[in-house]
């Protein structure tokens, strides 16, 4: 189960083997058992990957919520009555760890009082094991395969402006309507002008373009209130505004690539209870 469930994170059978200190050879043993067992094709290879099948998928989501239960349980176990002490130093991007984490830290605060945080804000991906980060919390795809990563969780990218900017230009009704519209691009990795809509089995490719273009995030929310344009962000980016009418979404009908949440930990070594607390705690925070 858990061979599976690290392919279907990571990518790729290698990419799987790396995380989990195997050969590559066991991993796809392993996986092939399941299906054997289970008696369907959960994963579909190709030249482009790999997918998992219709049933693939629904093993991997109920698979996924057993693995962080036995997970929890197990810290939960370990960590009984156990106050933790010393410092943690975690790196995570700049506006969500300000919407999503930092205001919550009192609790796990609270909970450990001998614990000392340092959190490192970047918007760029932190080398971990340089700077000395016992976890790290990622935004979108993993580029390094090597790294020991597990996905927390997942929410949906959006079209979205301020009200006064859908006043003066109109909603756009369907995604070639947005190549009429100024947008406000973030030119970072986990943004671009290219974009890909999906709906009941229609795909539509778009280029936004716009007369500003910023390379943090902070600067993207700050230009969208403003009213100098559309953005496609993850809802993540802009949870409160998008909860108190701040700012509005368009073109809900149709889907974009959703974007992930990686813990990451250091390759070579075992997480910390103290990291493999902090994960549980933004787990419950996300949900909460």
């Amino acid at each position: 189960m858990e061979a599976f469930v690290r392919v279907i994170d990571a990518g790729s059978f290698s990419a799987a083997a790396q995380q989990l200190r195997l050969g590559q050879p066991a991993v796809s043993k392993a996986v092939s058992r399941l299906e054997q067992r289970l008696g369907v094709r959960l994963v579909l290879r190709s030249t482009r990957g790999l997918t998992p099948t219709e049933a693939g998928q629904s093993y991997y989501d109920e698979a996924r919520i057993v693995l962080q239960k036995a997970e929890q349980a197990e810290l939960a176990a370990s960590t009984t009555g156990k106050s933790l002490s010393g410092r943690l130093r975690i790196s995570a991007p700049v506006t969500f760890a300000c919407l999503h984490i930092v205001p919550k830290l009192e609790y796990l605060l609270k909970a450990h009082p001998a614990l000392d945080i340092e959190v490192v804000l970047s918007d760029r991906e932190v080398d971990v094991i340089e700077e000395g980060i016992d976890v790290a919390l990622r935004l979108g795809s993993l580029v390094d395969s090597a790294l020991i990563a597990r996905k927390l969780a997942s929410r949906r990218r959006v079209v979205l402006a301020a009200p006064r900017y859908f006043q003066e230009f109109g909603k756009p009704l369907k995604p070639q309507d947005l190549c009429r519209h100024e947008a406000v691009i973030y030119s970072e990795r986990l943004g671009g002008s290219s974009w890909t809509f999906y709906k009941e089995g229609e795909e539509v490719v778009v280029t936004l373009h716009g007369r500003v273009r910023v390379s943090a995030a902070e600067g993207v929310r700050e230009a969208v209130f403003a009213g100098l344009g559309l953005t496609v962000s993850s809802e993540w980016m802009f949870t409160p505004e998008l909860a108190n009418g701040t700012v509005e979404p368009a073109l809900t009908e149709w889907r974009l690539p959703d974007m992930d949440l990686w813990a990451v930990f250091p390759a070579g070594r075992l997480a910390s209870s103290k990291a493999r607390t902090f994960v549980a705690f933004v787990e419950a925070s996300l949900r909460g």
